[in-house]
């Protein structure tokens, strides 16, 4: 019995249990981090702040680096007349690979061909370009080659305009058997075909889309350079009858602040010409295009595109790098909204649009100025050529003088602007 007594006066083990846990559960609620015999225990408890914080961090440094989710995308599908492409972000999506390299399609000029060159890093072909309030499609070969079916497509303009060309043959010719397709490559003239679509895809070289003495045999001195910018025939006799066009035309135009322009014949030599400043030059040049093709082409039976203007980046502290070397090892788009460098001329592009509006014949531009500013990383910089010939170790230890910051590598940029001309079609 006496011990039975002892028993009943002392508090049970469970009810001190309890007590302890409950007292455990207040300290939790009340402290932001607790931790057992040392800070390295691995009992810790971290704030809902400091996970915040932490999160804040991680998406910081992770800004572009993470993969499109489309299942919680509400942006509205593709509308050329709705969507506005130049408003958007590059996204890094490594799960989506390139339909081509420079390795696998023959057609790559070595002047584009950055891997082949010896270019390592290779985030810069895995950039997505994403409108902010529509779903760009992806590049569909099969689907690309269907819509050309028996047409013939044509660009038009300088090298900048031979990468987008050679990206679009690269883009669809992985879709065709061997046997039914071929490539005859000129100086002036080049021709894709596609036998089984009876189609062809084609570049026609014309810098200044008017006639120049830099035509056929370039001349280096922008100085030395005349344009005959009365006239285009001599040109546009190879655009009649094609079934899609796409010009472009700017940076040979921004050389100088002066072009040598010239009325009637090149038989005058230097005596006919006068020195024009090169925005009044390049309207003249373009309203000698514009009339030609409200002259000559049927709206009914021939699409027109102009490809915007494609920007440089020769000067690194445009973008805040004060100590880089133009374009040279910039690996990560610039992330700055709207960026806007000394690159691209807006009265150049000003120009270009005044001419248009007055057009008979509906242009559809393909708008690739925006989103191409942000894009330091991409362009062929020393892994290029120059002259026809590779750059040596010497030239490539050079960046500021021959690091090419005007072109773009394949597979690359121009990828993402025929995926818009893709669209259109």
């Amino acid at each position: 019995m006496g011990t039975h007594k002892n028993l009943r006066g002392k508090v049970p083990l469970s009810i001190i249990t309890i007590f302890v846990c409950a007292l455990a559960f207040l300290v939790l609620l009340y402290t932001e981090r607790i931790s057992f015999l040392s800070s390295g225990s691995i009992f810790r408890f971290t704030s809902c702040s400091a996970k915040l914080h932490a999160a804040k961090l991680k998406k910081s440094r992770d800004e572009y680096i993470k993969p499109i989710s489309y299942a919680d995308d509400d942006r509205f599908e593709f509308d050329p007349e709705e969507c506005s492409l130049a408003h958007g972000k590059w996204v890094f999506n490594r799960s989506v690979k390139p339909l081509y390299s420079d390795r696998t399609c023959p057609y790559v000029d070595s002047q584009f061909s950055c891997v082949k060159n010896g270019r390592l890093d290779s985030d810069y072909r895995y950039w997505q370009w994403q409108p902010d309030d529509c779903i760009l499609p992806r590049f569909d070969p099969q689907i690309a080659l269907r819509k050309l079916q028996g047409k013939r497509l044509m660009f038009v303009g300088d090298s900048l305009q031979r990468g987008q060309w050679q990206s679009f043959v690269c883009l669809v010719e992985s879709a065709i058997p061997q046997r039914q397709k071929s490539m005859k490559q000129g100086h002036i003239h080049s021709v894709f075909k596609a036998k089984e679509y009876n189609a062809t895809i084609e570049f026609y070289w014309a810098p200044f889309l008017v006639e120049s003495n830099s035509d056929v045999h370039i001349i280096a001195d922008p100085k030395k350079r005349i344009l005959k910018v009365d006239s285009v025939a001599k040109h546009a006799k190879y655009w009649t009858g094609v079934d899609i066009v796409v010009f472009n035309s700017y940076v040979w135009w921004m050389s100088g602040l002066k072009i040598k322009s010239l009325w009637g014949s090149f038989a005058n030599g230097e005596d006919g010409y006068e020195e024009l400043d090169a925005i009044v030059s390049y309207r003249i040049g373009l309203k000698t295009w514009a009339n030609w093709v409200d002259s000559n082409i049927n709206p009914n039976k021939t699409r027109v595109f102009f490809t915007t203007m494609s920007p440089t980046h020769q000067r690194s502290a445009d973008w805040g790098n004060v100590n880089g070397t133009r374009c040279f090892n910039e690996t990560k788009p610039i992330s700055k909204k709207r960026y806007w460098g000394s690159g691209s001329d807006k009265g150049m592009m000003s120009t270009v649009a005044g001419v248009v509006e007055r057009m008979k014949v509906p242009v559809t531009f393909i708008n690739i100025t925006q989103l191409s500013e942000y894009r330091i990383d991409a362009h062929s910089s020393i892994y290029t050529e120059m002259g026809g010939k590779l750059l040596t170790d010497e030239e490539k230890a050079d960046p500021l003088h021959y690091a090419d910051c005007i072109h773009w590598c394949l597979p690359g940029v121009p990828d993402t602007w025929n995926q818009i001309f893709y669209a259109h079609l």
